[in-house]
């Protein structure tokens, strides 16, 4: 009888309850549509990332060895939108630029765009030939000053365009040629640690430190003077049989 029971039962299908969203790039690759996954509500889908490559966005087949990251951050309907939140380099891609006799110098640099993001970059120079340590260290300082002052200057994508590009990565090419000729140079990876605060624009932000610089008339006014504090009931009293005269005063003053 027990093993009917379990037989009769019937089996619920998860899938069926599921539904199917699309997701989106962002703007920045042109809101490109990256694929569907399911989901059976709509906040089962927040933080949720999706790995594509830059071929896959752009069809461009010498950028297959890129992978970019997205992750939700807004549904409407059926549509999932995402922003970026950092790139990778395959890691076939990666030892093949390591030969022997080469010297593979790696960094990771802490810089923030213009409008406040925060991003972490890991640089990665190939050398032709074994250097030492006195140069990789030489190497490194280089690269900290391109990225922060590349990233100062930029959006973030901008930022992001000049990662992908390989733009970022021949300036610091052409900054560290003069120390060791260079065999390859690349960005290898990217995130974004950090965002803008969201209760208050760069906008309030700059008027805040204007006024800081230059006190406000509310500050220059003068103070209004302390009002005297009021008397006693007891003094009052005594105050007042000072000032009146008794019938007696009044007929000796007459």
């Amino acid at each position: 009888m027990a093993d009917k029971s379990k037989s009769s039962r019937k089996v619920k299908d998860k899938w069926k309850e599921k539904t199917w969203f699309k997701i989106y790039a962002p703007e920045m690759f042109n809101s490109i549509e990256l694929g569907e996954t399911p989901a059976t509500t709509p906040d089962e889908l927040r933080e949720r990332v999706t790995e594509a490559t830059v071929q896959d966005l752009t069809g461009d087949f010498s950028k297959m060895h890129i992978k970019l990251r997205f992750k939700a951050n807004s549904i409407k309907g059926s549509e999932v939108h995402t922003q970026f939140i950092g790139h990778d380099l395959t890691n076939d891609y990666v030892r093949r630029l390591t030969r022997r006799k080469r010297t593979k110098t790696e960094h990771v640099v802490d810089a923030v765009t213009k409008e406040g993001f925060k991003i972490r970059v890991k640089t990665m120079v190939v050398t032709e030939r074994r250097i030492q340590s006195s140069q990789e260290t030489s190497l490194r300082n280089v690269m900290v000053s391109v990225v922060q002052s590349q990233a100062s200057t930029m959006l973030l994508p901008e930022v992001i365009k000049a990662i992908v590009s390989g733009d970022m990565a021949k300036e610091i090419s052409n900054a560290t040629k003069i120390i060791i000729p260079m065999k390859k140079v690349e960005i290898r990876r990217s995130e974004v640690i950090g965002f803008p605060s969201e209760t208050q624009s760069f906008s309030e932000v700059a008027a805040a430190e204007k006024q800081d610089v230059q006190p406000s008339e509310a500050s220059q006014a003068p103070e209004p003077a302390a009002e005297e504090p009021p008397e006693e009931p007891e003094k009052r009293q005594e105050k007042r049989a000072e000032e009146e005269l008794s019938p007696e005063e009044i007929g000796d003053a007459s």
